[in-house]
């Protein structure tokens, strides 16, 4: 596996950073025209099936967006429901905004043994769109400080990412909300 996924972030490094927002469309108007960040793709919903937070089934339903701003992917994910979730947790403790930062592994239980073995916990697992789990750690401080997601950089993952980081290079603003597949 390459040292960098196809968009320039590398392996084993932070590839994305993440958002809790109340208003999806609201968050990404405000990324183009603040940051201008862009575009978004937007995946209307995520329940994704087998979810696993602190220990118990999860059936949290999010929205969520990704575009890109330079190199750095931004994830914006909207809840869509209050089911116990790593999303309702840092909304009760500290309310919207900064979520986590995701981690690019080729091999993600092999990361979450590493991070475990420096004192984080595993907080939330769940299947992903682009093949495999995402696992999000903390380590104690939960939610206050934000979480550690490890991305599993699978060739869908990598495709995915890359083509969305492309659209980005020269952008002219136009077309800003974009399907995610």
């Amino acid at each position: 596996m390459a040292n960098e996924l196809g968009y320039g972030q590398p392996m084993e490094g932070v590839a994305q950073t993440a958002f809790i927002v109340p208003d999806l469309q609201q968050a990404i108007a405000e990324w183009v025209r603040d940051m201008r960040a862009g575009p978004f793709f937007v995946l209307p919903s995520l329940l994704a099936p087998g979810q696993v937070y602190r220990g118990e089934e999860s059936r949290a339903d999010i929205t969520l967006a990704m575009g890109f701003a330079g190199h750095m992917l931004i994830e914006l994910i909207q809840p869509l429901d209050d089911n116990p979730s790593v999303y309702r947790e840092t909304r009760q403790l500290r309310g919207y905004g900064f979520h986590h930062v995701g981690i690019a592994c080729a091999d993600v239980d092999a990361s979450s043994r590493k991070y475990q073995a420096r004192g984080y916990h595993e907080a939330y697992r769940a299947v992903v769109p682009t093949g495999g789990e995402v696992v999000y750690l903390d380590n104690g401080s939960g939610a206050a400080r934000g979480f550690i997601e490890l991305l599993p950089v699978t060739p869908a993952m990598d495709e995915t990412f890359t083509r969305f980081w492309e659209a980005s290079r020269d952008w002219d603003g136009s077309d800003p909300v974009r399907p995610f597949g």
